[in-house]
């Protein structure tokens, strides 16, 4: 099987169709830049044209899976107006949107930390599972922002009243917490994950790939909606608190390296 070839992800596929799709700026933490945002969505549309992919799984080079948002995609958010902010904000609802409707089982497989939008990747993952040492946080709220378009997916993987214990705070929380939150199904020692992998991928290779793709199609129209109208709402109030006093304070004092005033 030919794969395709992304700047940011490194992509690989055993014999059995189990294809596994690594974020790769390991040098950055696998934080988000506008080239992974539009990298990981047209992977996403890529792969669900690939019949001879039974499973995906979704990993992180190096020692954290993914911490954020890039510095420099950070940046140029501040720099941007209104329309480019949302234009911005749009891409990457669009993928995350893309990779929660995959028609392929997504195990995702967590080490060092998943910050912000990391915790989004995993909560789109249909089963996620951690390292041990793994630590988990939703800090859009320590730079005066809000954790806006990942928040449909969360919110649906956690549940509201879950979800509010870590949703506002931007504490740090450890596996063990991340799975009392049902964000991940389990966490064990890095030498017993592969293990673990494995018992997730086997049994989606006896069974039908057409009625996997049905089923969780199913299962997300049965569940909590995340439409187009959700989305958008998400957008909007990410940019209303972009404009807002607390925002210019909180990128300020994250940019220089001093405390914001509420602290």
């Amino acid at each position: 099987m030919k794969l395709p070839k992304f700047e940011t992800l490194d992509l690989s596929c055993d014999a059995r169709g189990v294809l596994t799709v690594a974020l790769n700026r390991p040098e950055k933490r696998n934080a988000f830049s506008g080239q992974m945002i539009a990298d990981l969505f047209e992977f996403a549309q890529t792969v669900s044209a690939m019949d001879a992919v039974r499973v995906v799984v979704l990993r992180g080079r190096g020692r954290v899976f993914c911490a954020g948002g890039d510095l420099e995609w950070m940046k140029a958010q501040i720099a941007a107006d209104r329309a480019g902010r949302m234009a911005e904000a749009h891409k990457l609802a669009q993928m995350l949107k893309r990779l929660n409707t995959l028609p392929k089982p997504l195990i995702g497989v967590l080490q060092g930390g998943a910050y912000g939008g990391g915790v989004g990747l995993a909560a789109i993952c249909d089963v996620a599972i951690a390292e041990d040492s793994t630590k988990f946080g939703l800090t859009e709220t320590r730079l005066g922002l809000i954790p806006a378009t990942i928040s449909p997916y969360v919110i649906a993987r956690m549940g509201e009243g879950k979800a509010r214990r870590v949703f506002m705070s931007a504490k740090i929380f450890d596996a063990a917490e991340a799975k009392d939150l049902d964000l991940i199904a389990d966490y064990l020692p890095a030498e017993a994950i592969e293990a673990r992998l494995e018992a997730e991928i086997s049994p989606y290779l006896q069974v039908a790939p057409g009625a996997v793709a049905a089923s969780k199609r199913l299962a997300r129209k049965l569940g909590q909606p995340i439409d187009d109208a959700i989305i958008e709402h998400t957008i909007s109030a990410l940019a209303d608190v972009w404009e807002g006093v607390e925002a210019a304070q909180g990128i300020d004092a994250f940019l220089t390296k001093t405390p914001p005033p509420w602290r």
